[in-house]
This record gives C-alpha cells, sequence and structure tokens, in this order.
C-alpha cells in the first residue's frame, strides 16, 4: 500500500490547494450578505473569480485521483490520510495569509502527523 502513498497525497494536496484558492477567491471577493435579492450578482462574482474557479478544478481533479487511490488501496489507509490535508492547510494559511498558529493548532498539528505515522507504518 506504501507504493500507492504518492497518489494518496497527490489527492490530498490537490484538495488543500483547492482550500487555499477558495479562500484567496473570498478575499477577493469579500464578505457579502446571502439573501434572494443578491444571489444573483454575487454568485456571479463568485463563481466567475479565477481563484474559485481554480479551486473547484483543483477539488474535481482530486475526486479523480482520489478514486484511482480508492481502487487500490484499503479506505481504512487512505482516508485517515486525508488528515495530512489540515496540516497543509495551517501552514499554507500561515504563509499566504498570514494566519496564526497557536501552541493548541501546533499540538493538534504534532498529533495528526503522530496518527499518520502509525496509518502509514501499518501498511501491509
Amino acid at each position: 500500500m506504501n507504493r500507492y502513498l504518492p497518489l494518496i497525497l497527490l489527492g490530498v494536496l490537490l484538495n488543500a490547494f483547492a482550500q487555499i484558492a477558495l479562500k484567496q477567491g473570498m478575499r477577493t471577493i469579500g464578505h457579502f450578505a446571502f439573501s434572494l435579492e443578491n444571489i444573483l450578482p454575487v454568485g456571479a462574482r463568485v463563481f466567475l473569480n479565477p481563484f474559485v474557479l481554480a479551486g473547484l478544478f483543483c477539488y474535481v481533479v482530486s475526486v479523480l485521483v482520489w478514486l484511482m487511490a480508492l481502487s487500490r488501496v484499503e479506505v481504512s489507509y487512505a482516508y485517515p490520510l486525508l488528515s495530512v490535508g489540515y496540516i497543509v492547510a495551517a501552514f499554507a494559511g500561515q504563509i499566504f495569509f498570514h494566519e496564526g498558529l497557536t501552541p493548541v493548532r501546533w499540538a493538534g498539528i504534532l498529533v495528526i502527523c503522530l496518527g499518520v505515522y502509525l496509518i502509514t507504518r501499518s501498511a501491509s
């Protein structure tokens, strides 16, 4: 199963990149109120934003990669590895959006890393 780890991680990275692209898209659009009156203008701004489109594209590709991974490995091995995306998103948020990583968040990242290590060691 470890030979499919790069495939799984590709899907995870695409998913995390999608989050970052969507966040950047929404930063350029800004806060908005969701109502029936503004659903069309706001919807057009959201779905025509290049960052949002890039994020959605990455999601589609990540699903295709994920389906390939699931056809090759046990879901009990692959699915927990999705948590690597939380780590990538946390670091990307810190780098690109200057979001803070508190000690509690660092502790959570370490716990996730330990879990990922244990999962990858269990591969047969």
